[in-house]
């Protein structure tokens, strides 16, 4: 079962419920998209799936219906409401009621209660301000997190996987080839959201690496981090000149990154490199 256009207008109406543009409300009403989704982020029988802004809960079905077991975050407590009255007799799901930025993630991903095995996937519909924080929160925050399968908006999509030299790439995007391999896999037109869009949307698949891009044991992720978000915060001029004061001026010979390069120039094995020979609080 999977909700139809006039299913999600109906438990609007019922609820009375009006779509937040501050939360990016917009509700999924085509079975064959989400069940698309549910294919391309690899959920079957027995996988272990937190979903962040199930809405109405119409992707939340495809993976019950998938026979996933699933943690639904929620922060909307009226969406909450309508969204158990969605799921009343679904097996394997919990809906969880909170902004999932404040709440602990740790509490569901360990709960004993839900099956151990496989790693967990995050899917997800994600309005454009949460977005990059919700996937690098998972990246960074929850390793028991193997795949992402998230909705964006095509902006947000251009970034998290772009590559050196290429009009989107920033430390977002650097920040995400750390821990993953990230790749559009599929365009969601915005005549299947109710209400409709005035933006493009884009399904990103993003899989965690068995070991980080640069090695941990090399420079902290922390400092890693601090370097990059220092390079990219003045991204047009050279990098002697973004990094003076985070970096010392002989870090980048010995990491074999010219000086004169930009952020958008390195990629993140060159930005390891130089994190590692900063001299400059190094290792910190």
């Amino acid at each position: 079962m999977t909700l139809s256009g006039p299913e999600i207008h109906r438990l609007l109406s019922e609820h009375g419920i009006h779509p937040s543009k501050a939360l990016g409300q917009n509700f999924v009403a085509d079975p064959n998209t989400v069940r698309r989704i549910v294919r391309l982020g690899g959920v079957s029988a027995g996988s272990r799936v937190l979903e962040i802004g199930p809405g109405l809960g119409s992707l939340t079905l495809a993976l019950v219906e998938a026979g996933a077991s699933v943690v639904a975050v929620e922060i909307d407590r009226r969406l909450a409401a309508a969204l158990r009255e969605v799921l009343q007799g679904a097996a394997g799901v919990r809906v969880v009621e909170g902004d999932a930025l404040r709440l602990d993630w740790r509490s569901w991903l360990d709960d004993g209660a839900l099956p151990s095995g496989a790693p967990w996937i995050l899917v997800a519909n994600l309005p454009y301000r949460v977005a990059t924080p919700v996937v690098l929160h998972a990246l960074e925050e929850a390793p028991e997190i193997g795949s992402q399968l998230v909705m964006v908006q095509r902006e947000v999509a251009d970034r998290l996987v772009a590559t050196p030299n290429t009009p989107a790439y920033g430390a977002v995007s650097v920040r995400v080839g750390y821990f993953a391999e990230a790749a559009i896999v599929g365009q969601v037109p915005r005549g299947v959201f109710i209400p409709r869009p005035k933006v493009e949307s884009a399904l990103v698949r993003i899989v965690r690496r068995d070991a980080p891009a640069v090695d941990p044991a090399l420079v902290s992720y922390a400092r890693f981090d601090a370097v990059v978000r220092a390079g990219f915060a003045h991204r047009r001029k050279m990098l002697r000149r973004a990094l003076a004061g985070v970096v010392s001026a002989d870090a980048f010979e010995a990491a074999g990154v010219a000086p004169t390069a930009r952020a958008e120039d390195l990629d993140v094995a060159r930005w390891g490199r130089l994190a590692a020979e900063t001299g400059v609080g190094a290792h910190g």
